[in-house]
């Protein structure tokens, strides 16, 4: 998990460096069935998604649930990574520190700390489990 602010430090703007290379290789790729990436910065994931990967995504995204994070950071590359590629696509992303729109609509928020999940005004901060992701969401209830 990052703190915000903390980009500046000499070892973060190195993670940011190495990560860079994700985000490039990421903005050129495209969902399945030609929709695009909602989660385009944070790189691809390497492995396909399972059907409970892509119905728990889609459970997130109608429950309004949002996934907040930065293009630099590693543990929102591992989070994504947990659904696999076709259901990390998918997810209700906010890119934080890619632009000042995005870099507003995180501080008018309030959000500390990436990833954050967020659902009718609860959050989770850290990188989460799936089964983490299901009890928190009521997935299945």
């Amino acid at each position: 998990m990052f703190r915000r602010g903390t980009l500046r430090s000499g070892l973060l703007i190195g993670l940011s460096t190495l990560m860079v290379g994700f985000a490039s290789t990421a903005s050129a790729g495209s969902a399945p069935s030609g929709k695009a990436s909602t989660t385009p910065s944070l790189g691809e994931a390497l492995k396909s998604s399972s059907a409970e990967q892509k119905a728990l995504t889609e459970h997130l995204r109608a429950k309004g649930v949002l996934f907040y994070g930065a293009w630099w950071c590693p543990a929102c590359f591992k989070q994504k990574s947990l659904f696999g590629k076709e259901a990390g696509d998918r997810l209700p992303y906010v890119e934080c520190d890619k632009d000042d729109a995005g870099r507003k609509r995180c501080i008018s928020a309030k959000i500390r700390a990436f990833p954050t999940w967020e659902m009718a005004g609860k959050r989770l901060e850290g990188v989460q489990t799936i089964e983490e992701l299901k009890v928190w969401s009521g997935y299945g209830r």
